[in-house]
Formats: structure tokens, sequence, C-alpha cells
């Protein structure tokens, strides 16, 4: 017999009317001899564990869940229908232990995927062998940490798709690029776009980063793309909008509303001029950061020049090139509200002066 003879009337008596507080030690004592004995233990052994604790676990506190899925989420041969009961609760301290490494059936996961909240799915993203039904769930309907905690996962499996759209999602988020841009499996194309779109930082953090053979391919990817943004840039003349916008500027006539409105009404000169004498950085400079891949430059200049959000948007909509997805104008605001004005000065500091020394 699995448990020793004296636990059995007790047993009993704390099913049949037991209090909480007893069913919860009782839940103890009957873990602990589950936990001393799991190695050793037969498949109709564990059932009987499973059932036993499966009419224990009703009506207990989330504290005494929580501590209960802590010490039987790392044990192979675990309760399964105890495990199923934890996975599926709504507070995370009783489901995150078995969600992140307990054995569960596929279609249990998949649901609690569906249907659950973010916590649970950050927890989801942190197996070990996700499968790529399940991380295109994660994909689809995690926030931030999810992104870049299932990106982190080395062993989950991604389809093409799910890695196109964290791709996507990390313009923006130097954190995901740096770690999507370190798997093994991205696919060539899309780890060419990630660079293309990646700050300066995170280009040299993956470089510094990555494996020797690597490193040589991202050095080669920077450097077509660098040569294909010299061949496409076709100089423009700036000689009569910038006569006109110094006009307005020292009679105190050149703000946020006159850019707001050439950005708006698709005036590209007139808004370069504009930008370029409130922000004091020459002309040629910001009509290369506005013809930029990334978004962030634009940021940095309209809070810099301390733009509120409606201006920012429109130059973003002035920018030459393809328009933004929906999803990249929402990780531009989030960007853009978190970037300070001091932040966004220091960094306009900077382009000034390297202009200065002809860099």
């Amino acid at each position: 017999m699995v448990a020793p003879a004296s636990l059995i009337p007790e047993l009993e008596e704390v099913l049949q009317h037991g209090s909480v507080e007893r069913r919860a030690e009782m839940l103890r004592r009957i873990t602990d001899l589950f936990l001393e004995r799991a190695p050793r233990l037969n498949d109709a052994h564990v059932a009987l564990f499973d059932d036993v604790m499966s009419i224990l676990i009703r009506e207990i506190e989330a504290r005494v869940l929580a501590e209960l899925a802590r010490r039987i989420a790392p044990v192979p041969n675990a309760p399964a229908k105890v495990v199923r009961t934890l996975a599926y609760n709504d507070d995370i301290s009783v489901a995150g232990p078995v969600l992140r490494q307990a054995h569960l059936d596929e279609r249990d996961l998949l649901r609690i995927a569906e249907t659950k909240s973010q916590a649970h799915l950050l927890a989801l993203s942190k197996r070990k062998g996700i499968g790529e039904a399940l991380s295109g769930i994660l994909v689809v309907r995690g926030n931030r940490d999810v992104s870049r905690s299932l990106a982190g996962n080395e062993e989950a499996r991604l389809s093409e798709d799910a890695m196109s759209v964290l791709v996507d999602r990390a313009q923006g988020d130097g954190v995901l690029a740096e770690k999507i841009g370190l798997r093994a499996d991205i696919p060539p194309h899309l780890f060419r776009q990630l660079l293309m779109q990646a700050s300066e930082v995170v280009q040299e953090r993956l470089l510094a980063r990555a494996k020797p053979e690597m490193r040589a391919e991202i050095r080669r990817i920077l450097a077509r793309v660098t040569d294909e943004v010299a061949v496409t840039a076709s100089p423009r003349n700036y000689t009569a909008a910038l006569a006109s916008v110094r006009a307005l500027h020292q009679n105190g006539k050149l703000g946020e509303a006159e850019i707001r409105d050439f950005a708006a009404t698709g005036r590209y000169e007139e808004t370069i001029a504009g930008l370029a004498a409130i922000c004091a950085v020459p002309v040629d400079v910001v009509d290369r950061l506005m013809s930029a891949e990334r978004l962030d430059p634009v940021l940095i200049l309209a809070r810099a020049a301390g733009f509120g959000w409606p201006t920012a948007r429109a130059l973003v909509g002035c920018r030459q090139g393809p328009r933004p997805s929906g999803r990249s104008l929402d990780t531009a605001r989030e960007n853009f509200e978190r970037l300070t004005v001091t932040t966004a000065q220091r960094v306009v500091r900077f382009w000034q002066v390297r202009q200065g020394r002809g860099d």
C-alpha cells in the first residue's frame, strides 16, 4: 500500500468532515508522501495520489495551491488531473509554476493560451519545447513581455509567419530586436529586415554578441543597406523653401503649427527646411533623417523641438517611402511618449557635433 495505514482513517475523516485548514494540512502530508516516493511509483499508484489530491484541493485557498504547484511542477510524473486543475487556475501564483514546467496536454496548453491572462501567456512562453501552434497563439495574443520572452526561448519553435510578426514588432523595441536577431532559426530575409529597421545601438549589440560567422553576415548586410540608401537617395533643391522658412523664423512666425501644416499638406521641402531651422540642424542632415528606414529620428526631432504627438504623426506621414502600418504607428507613439525632451535634445546635439566635425 502506498500510504501508511495510519493515514487512511484520518484521510477518510478529513475528506468527509474536515475544515479547510485540516484539508490543507492533509494535502501537505500527502504531497510530502508523493514527493518522497515519486521516482518509485507506478502509474496505478500515481493515479491513486491524483484522485486523493484532486479531492483535497477543492475549496482550498490560493496560497496553499500555489505551494502545491511549486512543489509538484518539476516532477516528471506529477498527478495529471491535479496539474491540469492548477494550470487552469486564474491566479497566476497557482498556475504559473505548472505552466512553466509541468507536463500538460497540448490541447490544454492551446486552450489556456487562447483564453487566459497575459501573465499566463508569459509563463507559457518560458516552457521548453514549445511547438509552432502554441507559439503562434502567444505571438498573436501576447504583449511586449510575452514577445520578448518567446523570442529569447531558444527551444521554442516559431513558424515563419510568427517570426515575421515579431520582426515587425521589434521596430522600436531594441530588446525584442536583439533577442530575435540572435535566434539561429531566423530566415535570412527577415534577419535583413530586422537589421534595416534596428537602431545603431541594437546593430552594435548584435555584432558584439553574434558568433564570428554571423558577424561577417551582419556587416555584409549593413554595408549593402548603406550602399542601397546612397544609390536611391536623390538630392533636393531647398533654396526656395529655406528662403521662405527663414523669413518666417526671423519674424517669429515659425512654430509647431506651421510645421504640422507643412507636413499635413505634403510640402516636404518646407517641412524639412522648417525642422532644420527650429532644431538648428543642417537641412541635408534633416533630409537624411526623414528618409531613414526607421521612424526614430523623426520622433527625436519632433520631441527635441517640443512638439506633441499630432505633429510628430504628421511628420511620420510626410516621410518619403512606404506608409507605416497601424502597428508601427502604435509603437511609434509609445516610443514618442516615453522619450523625454532632454534625451531628444541630447541626440540632436550629437548630430550637430558630428556635422560640425564633417562625420
